[in-house]
């Protein structure tokens, strides 16, 4: 199949090595962080924060992280050109969504005097919230199609990454706890170039499933 969207994902893969020497410019990163912004989920609850580390300073923190686990991921967070934090919302409320109903007055998608309707959709936050209150499985599962989308937009800008569920997320939230305030981050995003000589990966052959074997049309 010739595709320009299939031609992106073929050539997408998980990066191992970094080029510490090469940077992402900031035009791509608007880019990047545009189309984060933009993302799916479900009744635009959007209950997520992207902590962008770029700074020495930053990633130096990140990299104290790993102090105790996941230490093979520990040399992307210096080596690479920038390190994402996708956290989400564990305690997503009303008061939360009003912020998102609110702005859709704003931006002319809700009418003044229809706001209180807008929130019919809340419906769905109740049905994942437990009696503590506690809504973080799908808070997270909404921030992981933000996830998914950003893995598409580096494709498709021929900027390498590396998913990283391989993160201390206790003392992320200690380490970060100002930047989180009350957010939690269970997976990370490394951004960059690769190696060209030590990330392997690089040059071993693209392997899925066939599409008989994961996809039923009917």
């Amino acid at each position: 199949m010739t595709h320009p969207i299939i031609t992106d994902l073929e050539n997408r893969y998980t990066a191992k090595r970094y080029d510490a020497s090469k940077r992402v410019p900031q035009a791509e990163l608007d880019v990047i962080y545009e189309a984060m912004r933009l993302s799916a989920s479900s009744i635009n609850s959007q209950p997520w924060k992207f902590i962008v580390i770029e700074s020495d300073a930053a990633k130096q923190r990140m990299h104290d992280t790993f102090a105790n686990k996941f230490q093979f991921n520990q040399p992307h967070v210096k080596s690479a050109s920038h390190i994402i934090l996708f956290a989400h919302n564990p305690h997503y409320t009303r008061d939360d969504y009003a912020k998102v109903v609110d702005k859709g007055i704003e931006d002319g998608r809700t009418k003044p005097e229809e706001r209180e309707q807008a929130f019919g959709g809340f419906a769905f936050v109740d049905l994942n919230t437990d009696d503590k209150g506690n809504n973080a499985s799908w808070t997270k599962s909404q921030t992981y199609l933000s996830l998914g989308n950003t893995l598409h937009v580096l494709a498709r800008l021929g900027i390498d990454s590396t998913t990283m569920e391989g993160v201390d997320s206790e003392l992320i939230g200690e380490i970060f706890k100002d930047e989180l305030g009350g957010y939690v981050c269970e997976v990370a995003l490394a951004i960059g170039y690769h190696h060209g000589d030590e990330d392997y990966n690089a040059a071993l052959p693209k392997s899925r499933l066939s599409a008989e074997a994961v996809m039923t049309v009917i």
